[in-house]
């Protein structure tokens, strides 16, 4: 019996030398994977829910110079690692005003989202039950995160890892968000507009005056610490 030669489907290319290669090909269930359920959204296509909602966006200065250096793979994941897990606790136990045998009652709700943006946490709270001293509060408490990083969490993670981010940004706006897919994302202005406020000049905390009345429901103690902008 003769030999059977079989000839190979995957279709060749000329080269610039003349030489034939071979072309890489995708299957087409890997091709077809390739569509916005990436993106964990659930069904884009459903009807988007309105959520009066405060957003705080959390950045982290000169954290692009903190990925140009030697062998940044061996840093970034350390740190993000350190600084996620340090800032979720910040938030947590700062909120905390007494706790209990049944459970800890807190000075305001905790955040109902949070996402990672890279060099930045957006934060979206709920603010359409949450009183005016509730909604002062969560100023306060978000500006002392900052402080707090600066104090306590950049000296420590300074001796562990080169280069690290000196200051913890925050910007803060009151707003309608909407929901995108099955609320697992939401857009709305107030997220634009804390991006935009936590690079404002060289502030390490700064809001959008409209929606926080401070002159009636911020404490003068923590109302001292903040100065009005036109």
């Amino acid at each position: 019996m003769g030999k059977v030669i079989l000839r190979s489907r995957i279709p060749k290319t000329i080269t610039k030398d003349g030489k034939k290669k071979r072309v890489r090909l995708i299957s087409h269930e890997d091709f077809e994977r390739f569509n916005p359920r990436l993106l964990s959204l659930g069904d884009i296509s459903s009807p988007s829910k309105e959520v009066e909602a405060i957003a705080a966006i959390f950045d982290l200065t000169g954290f692009t110079a903190f990925c140009k250096q030697v062998d940044p793979h061996l840093v970034i994941p350390p740190y993000l690692s350190r600084f996620l897990d340090w800032l979720f606790n910040e938030i947590k136990q700062s909120f905390v005003q007494k706790s209990y045998k049944e459970g800890k009652r807190l000075w305001t709700d905790l955040p109902f989202l949070a996402k990672f943006l890279g060099d930045r946490v957006l934060f979206l709270w709920n603010a359409r039950n949450m009183s005016g001293v509730a909604i002062c509060n969560l100023l306060g408490l978000l500006q002392d995160i900052c402080f707090h990083y600066i104090e306590k969490f950049y000296p420590e993670i300074r001796t562990q890892v080169a280069e690290a981010p000196k200051a913890l940004r925050c910007g803060v706006a009151r707003g309608k968000v909407y929901s995108v897919g099955n609320g697992q994302d939401y857009v709305g202005p107030c997220i634009n507009m804390a991006s935009r406020l936590q690079k404002f000049s060289n502030l390490t905390f700064c809001f959008s005056h409209r929606g926080f009345d401070i002159d009636k429901d911020m404490h003068e103690n923590v109302r001292q610490f903040f100065v009005k902008s036109v």
